[in-house]
């Protein structure tokens, strides 16, 4: 079998089992999870094949024209390099794993069946992204995604935070595929084709007449899609859905899609050093405001959001200083620890018998508990807060080491100002980093709250998938060496500076931290704190539907005011009011946009009804009343006829003197 032939089939079979699963999911429950798995592992098993025929050597490239267009033609095309043979193999590794936990996390949910489809559908959705080699077909995908997360981030559509956030996600990224999509069409122009190979040609022989602006109307969708400032306000609010879901938005699918979309199309961003420093800007703003929030959230999911948000900062950043080889090294180290983070959380949620709502701060005594979540869990936090030998920090001091190169005059055709830029945000996000994370491991697993009812052993399905996802977390940065083969040549490995500055800074915000927490938990202990009882319930799934569903009020409230123990409100300070709040930044886009649309709606409508139907209400009631009015002079009375008729005669008699008179 061709490679061709192969990497068709890899978005093809979870495709056809989400069509499957949809068809014959409930007539026939006992086929949903082989279904589900299934597919999905075959096209991890089918996508390391294609990774290991392409080899990080020569792009695998295959087209067919899809229908006669005009000028600039569709194709079916395949564009398989080393960044998309890798990238696959990760979108297959974490679907199957989410996939795999989630036959134990949601075995008793009664829409498992058309959640598992959908979440196939989703897979095969950026599995047709990475292959694509023509930007409309790469659309279809990106396409699909948005409706899936719509879908799957309002499974439980029975609470009403659950579709406030699915129609968000969806509205957002939209706002952002508007431009988009008029970017797409100005460069296929530009170029004369939407195949990527073509694009990239033209961008070689400087074929491009119009690079900043195509640059920036790109940029607009890979920020919604990639949840980057200023579009990045959805995907916190995104954690209403299942818990897997978010793991596999966060790690390998949706938000993955935008950074791996530039990573793709580098010169043509490239080709204009305004949208690189415009770019930088974007990447530092998201970097380190998100920080910021994490530290200061209380609910588990929200912190993973906000970081999943700052680490897309540091692959966007990687992009500013264009270095792709950086940026998709820590998509990939980040799609592995970020998906072990997700479904560990799951866990706690499962064994603390409630959603995150009831957050950190009511957490207490899970670490004997859940000893697999604990240590897995643990792994992907020390890749996270970026510490040596764990894979986070091979990858982030890539993206570091990228932005000294280019601060430091070294890179070619990139302004030093965007190396400076992502540089400075890069340092101070992570001692940020690594401050949200041991908060997080410290409340999570050390804290105070409400012990919840035992809820017995976690299914195996559940905690197999963190072993599985820990090795890459471990292990990973370890392939620093051989990576560059299959990326653009450019080396991978630390340099001494940046990893001594971004360790120091990762090492002294995890003991600040912690000092912190010592502090505030000493004083807490001197003020006894209330008991919350947790939510009953014995699966994640239906304990994560009742918890929203008995928190409604409450979700979405960030603020630590459940524990005085938090060392969250002690290193922020009076800042952590705005950081719990994201800002306040829906606050602003409401007083922005939402209420000067909805007050132009509202004199639209008053115009509407009061001027325009004023006039159509005119047009029909005056012959309306002309009609009566004619109606009344019919009597049928012959001797008013013609009285009638006389007095016209003598008026018409007297009006043709004066005529005759006035013009003598």
């Amino acid at each position: 079998m061709t490679t061709t032939t192969l990497a068709t089939l890899v978005p093809l079979l979870p495709f056809l089992g989400a069509a499957a699963g949809l068809l014959l999911g409930r007539r026939s429950p006992g086929l949903v999870r082989p279904l589900a798995v299934l597919p999905t592992l075959t096209a991890l098993v089918l996508a390391v094949l294609v990774a290991a025929r392409q080899g990080g050597g020569r792009a695998v490239d295959a087209a067919t024209e899809l229908t006669p267009t005009g000028s600039v033609p569709i194709e079916l095309a395949l564009h398989i390099d080393g960044f998309a043979a890798l990238v696959a193999v990760l979108v297959g590794v974490v679907a199957s794993c989410v996939q795999i936990y989630s036959t134990g996390y949601l075995r008793e949910d009664p829409r498992y069946p058309s959640y598992a489809a959908l979440v196939s559908l989703f897979t095969s959705a950026m599995l047709l992204v990475v292959y694509s080699g023509d930007l409309m077909v790469l659309l279809v995908g990106w396409e699909i995604m948005g409706i899936c997360s719509y879908f799957l981030v309002g499974h439980y559509w029975e609470t009403p935070e659950a579709r406030a956030a699915s129609l968000k996600a969806f509205l957002v990224t939209k706002l952002g595929d508007v431009p988009f999509l008029i970017g797409l069409f100005a460069l296929a122009v530009d170029a004369g084709s939407f195949r990527i190979t073509t694009i990239l040609a033209a961008v070689g022989d400087g074929g491009l007449d119009h690079p900043t602006l195509i640059a920036l109307l790109l940029l607009a969708g890979v920020a919604g899609k990639s949840a980057q400032f200023p579009l990045h306000t959805w995907l916190p609010d995104a954690m209403a859905g299942p818990t897997p879901v978010s793991a596999l938005i966060h790690a390998a699918t949706m938000v993955a899609a935008g950074v791996y979309f530039v990573a793709r199309l580098l010169p043509v961003f490239a080709a204009s050093g305004a949208a690189l420093v415009v770019l930088a800007v974007m990447a530092a703003v998201t970097m380190a405001g998100s920080a910021l929030a994490a530290l200061a959230q209380d609910d588990i999911k929200r912190v993973l959001a906000y970081s999943t948000i700052g680490q897309l900062g540091y692959m966007t950043g990687a992009l500013a200083v264009g270095d792709r080889g950086a940026a998709v090294f820590h998509l990939l180290s980040h799609g592995a620890f970020k998906a072990l983070l997700f479904l560990a959380a799951g866990v706690v949620i499962h064994a603390a018998g409630t959603n995150s709502l009831a957050a950190m701060s009511r957490m207490r005594g899970l670490r004997d508990r859940i000893p697999d979540a604990y240590w897995t869990m643990t792994v992907a936090l020390l890749a996270l807060a970026a510490i040596p030998p764990f894979s986070g920090f091979f990858s982030k001091e890539a993206v570091l080491g990228a932005a000294e190169h280019t601060a430091t005059g070294h890179a070619e055709s990139v302004p030093t100002a965007a190396g400076w830029i992502v540089l400075v945000a890069g340092l101070l996000t992570a001692l940020l980093t690594a401050a949200y994370a041991t908060r997080l491991w410290l409340l999570a697993f050390h804290g105070r709250g409400a012990e919840a009812p035992d809820h017995g052993k976690q299914p195996v399905a559940m905690t197999a998938v963190l072993w599985v996802l820990a090795v890459p977390s471990l292990a990973f940065g370890l392939t620093v060496g051989v990576l560059p083969d299959w990326f653009d040549g450019h080396s991978l490995t630390p340099t001494l500076t940046t990893s001594v500055l971004g360790t120091g800074l990762a090492l002294a915000g995890g003991l600040v931290t912690y000092g912190a927490w010592r502090h505030t938990t000493a004083l807490a202990a001197r003020v006894p704190m209330g008991a919350v009882a947790a939510s009953p319930g014995g699966d994640g799934g239906q304990v994560e539907s009742q918890a929203i569903a008995s928190h409604a009020p409450a979700y979405g409230n960030v603020a630590s005011a459940h524990d005085p123990a938090d060392p969250g409100r002690l290193l922020l300070g009076p800042l952590h009011r705005h950081a719990a709040g994201g800002f306040r930044l829906d606050a602003v886009y409401t007083a922005l946009f939402v209420r000067p649309v909805q007050a132009a709606a509202r004199l639209v409508r008053f115009l509407d009804r009061e001027v325009v139907e004023t006039y159509v209400r005119g047009a029909g009631t005056a012959p309306r009343w002309l009609g009566a009015a004619v109606r009344r002079a019919q009597t049928g009375n012959v001797q008013t006829y013609l009285s009638a008729l006389l007095a016209g005669t003598v008026v018409l008699a007297v009006a043709a003197v004066l005529v005759a008179t006035a013009g003598a």
